[in-house]
């Protein structure tokens, strides 16, 4: 199969489409959706010719596993501008998404699903960081607003006995379930509304069906564990943090603004 820039083009039709519509009923999102299109060609054209420079070149695993590693930085630096006043998220986040990577590598590889090789090592690590940094994102964002928003429930809990531990349990619950809710989601409908991506590459690839969806299954139980760990740590990071050692609540989470 040989894509060109013709073909390129013609999958802009329905960007085109919405873009239209968007003028058409004044809704103002044209230029969001257009500079969404070009930034993301811009980025994979961009991820491509590292590709090429990278894998090409002799030391093709040392500059994968700096890719990697970069990956991760970056993935928990975001996580951690989520939660910019609580402190010690960037480690949790860190420590979280770093283990749930290193699960994941060390599954795919050391059972052989792919081979050990600079290309797999990125696009593995790509799929598990991709799929995990949105839940931890999320669930940082739904645990600081669930306390800061609401520390008259905790002080209550706190004033009907409840321990410190016990209220922050109590309160994370929420924010882990909703956090957690569009991967479950997705895993439930796989197969059925949605056709996962590294099923649909090797199909493409002229691979045996039963193969890829086996490998597609490992892929997705080691995306939903990841990114449940992930959003635990976050979550129960940012509970422990809201917390003084005599079980008062810290100032961000009473402070407002």
């Amino acid at each position: 199969m040989t894509i060109g820039w013709v073909q390129v083009v013609a999958s802009l039709t329905l960007v085109g489409v919405a873009a239209g519509l968007s003028i058409w009923k004044g809704l103002g999102v044209e230029r969001s959706i257009v500079w969404a299109a070009t930034r993301a060609a811009v980025q994979l054209l961009a991820v491509g010719l590292l590709f090429e420079l990278i894998f090409e070149s002799t030391g093709s695993m040392l500059w994968a596993w700096v890719w990697v590693i970069g990956m991760l930085l970056v993935s928990a630096e975001t996580v951690g501008r989520r939660a910019k006043k609580i402190p010690r998220v960037r480690p949790a986040a860190l420590m979280a998404l770093g283990g749930a990577l290193t699960v994941s590598l060390g599954v795919v590889f050391g059972f052989g699903v792919f081979e050990f090789d600079p290309v797999n090592l990125v696009v593995i690590a790509g799929i598990t960081l991709g799929n995990t940094l949105p839940a931890a994102v999320l669930g940082v964002d739904t645990a600081a607003k669930d306390f800061s928003d609401n520390p008259e429930q905790t002080e209550g809990l706190l004033a009907l006995g409840m321990t410190a531990a016990g209220a922050a349990r109590f309160l994370t619950q929420g924010a882990v379930r909703r956090a957690l809710i569009p991967q479950i989601e997705r895993t439930k409908v796989v197969g059925i509304i949605a056709i996962p991506g590294a099923m649909t590459g090797m199909l493409l690839a002229g691979a045996d069906a039963i193969s890829a969806v086996l490998v597609q299954i490992v892929i997705m139980y080691l995306v939903l564990g990841s990114v449940a760990i992930a959003v635990v740590v976050v979550v129960t990071v940012i509970a422990a943090q809201a917390f003084t050692p005599d079980s008062r609540l810290q100032e961000w989470v009473t402070q407002k603004g």
